[in-house]
């Protein structure tokens, strides 16, 4: 016990009070707390040992957690200096977490080598722009679009070229399958028109004001179109991952909108059958002198791996955002899951190149509407108008533009 006191002595006359806990910590273990999704979990552990392996000099505690991407940023704003030191977020979500002051900020030779082995797109995507300044404040490691997974012994390349020419072949008892109520979904037939929506902040990158234009004459047509098919017996509206996975096992869906994310379960289900494309063309204005097919739009997002701002081990921190996210572990993460990489040469593997769904979501991004800027309020009220449409189909009750102009005003911020 005195030789316990006499040592606690000693290092209290060698540190500052204030730097006593960092002392301590030299000859202790460095705590990383990581948030990743569920599915990801495993390969987090993964590379955290990898980690370890790569650096013996030190000795690691990573503590994990599971935490879904889309609400990342809720819950480390929550408690900002308490959040993890490390999670992935989707980069939507990147001025939310700057003007909260939660991101560390990539610069110097790591920001460097971060654009010299990234797609410039994928950089961009962790970009802010405040004044005339360009920062950022994130790893990208994969992109996050959607696109059509299908049943090719049902389906032909034909056929999945519209959505029309799926539904040709769909039944009531074997449909085609999306999520309406979801704005990172529905949003694809307002974006095939042009249409979307513009976001102003101030110095802090708060927003000050947003407008939509997803209630103008096209707007109109394009919900008209869409309140169509959802009203199409064909047509299973309320698809989320899990129901789109059963439905494929037991043949009652034959093609459906989905992300990487669901790859693995869904040629589980299919099995040689299994097939993916980009996404198809829908008819806009039906039976009207304005009928055309329509190229459907999708979010072209990123995931990126940030540092939280107040960690106490924000070099170690680092360290390890550049490990998870080389080109070694980019690789990795396509075999374990089917992420597409971003980074350059892990793209040219030829296990990536030859992938069915690298090449539907490569096909898919020629499509697409980089998810930049994004709206803070975009989600719950397009969530809204889904979700009066499926229950419309279901009651005969669906007063169109009533919930349009609602959903858009749930939108708008200080629109002029």
């Amino acid at each position: 016990m005195k030789k316990s006191i006499k040592t606690i002595a000693a290092l209290l006359a060698l540190c500052s009070v204030g730097s006593f806990a960092s002392c301590m910590q030299d000859g202790d273990a460095v705590k990383l707390t990581v948030w990743v999704s569920e599915a990801d979990q495993a390969f987090a552990k993964q590379v955290a040992e990898d980690f370890k392996k790569q650096n013996p000099d030190k000795k690691y505690n990573f503590v994990f957690d599971v935490q879904g991407e889309n609400e990342m940023a809720t819950r480390v704003l929550g408690d900002v200096e308490s959040a993890a030191d490390i999670f992935s977020f989707p980069n939507d979500q990147l001025t939310q977490l700057v003007n909260g002051d939660a991101l560390a900020r990539v610069g110097g030779e790591r920001l460097t080598a971060i654009k010299a082995a990234n797609s410039a797109d994928a950089v961009d995507a962790a970009t802010v722009t405040r004044g005339q300044n360009e920062e950022t404040y994130g790893i990208p490691y994969t992109d996050n679009t959607f696109f059509l997974y299908y049943d090719k012994s049902v389906l032909s390349e034909t056929d999945v070229q519209s959505l029309d020419g799926i539904l040709a072949k769909c039944s009531a008892n074997k449909k085609f399958a999306m999520l309406v109520s979801d704005g990172w979904y529905n949003t694809a037939f307002y974006f095939g028109k042009g249409l979307g929506y513009n976001v102003t902040y101030d110095d802090n990158l708060g927003e000050t004001s947003i407008t939509c234009d997803f209630n103008n004459a096209t707007g109109k047509a394009v919900t008209e179109s869409l309140w169509a098919y959802v009203q199409d017996t064909r047509v299973k509206a309320d698809a989320d991952d899990s129901k789109i996975v059963a439905g494929m096992d037991d043949g009652s869906v034959i093609a459906a909108f989905s992300g990487i994310w669901n790859r693995n379960a869904i040629e589980r289900a299919l099995g040689e059958n299994f097939a993916a494309a980009k996404l198809p063309t829908y008819t806009y204005g039906k039976g009207t002198a304005n009928e055309e097919q329509v190229q459907l739009v999708s979010f072209a997002g990123y995931k990126l791996l940030g540092v939280n701002n107040y960690s106490a081990n924000k070099a170690d921190a680092f360290a390890f955002a550049d490990f998870y996210t080389n080109k070694e572990n980019q690789i990795k993460h396509f075999e374990m899951r089917s992420y597409l990489p971003t980074n350059g040469e892990a793209q040219q593997d030829e296990r990536v190149k030859t992938d069915v769904c690298a090449k539907a979501i490569a096909a898919q991004l020629a499509h697409s509407k980089t998810q930049k800027n994004v709206p803070s309020t975009l989600w719950d009220p397009l969530k809204g108008l889904g979700n009066a449409m499926i229950t419309g189909a279901q009651t005969g009750n669906f007063a169109l533009l009533e919930q349009l102009n609602a959903c858009v005003a749930a939108i708008e911020k200080n629109a002029q």
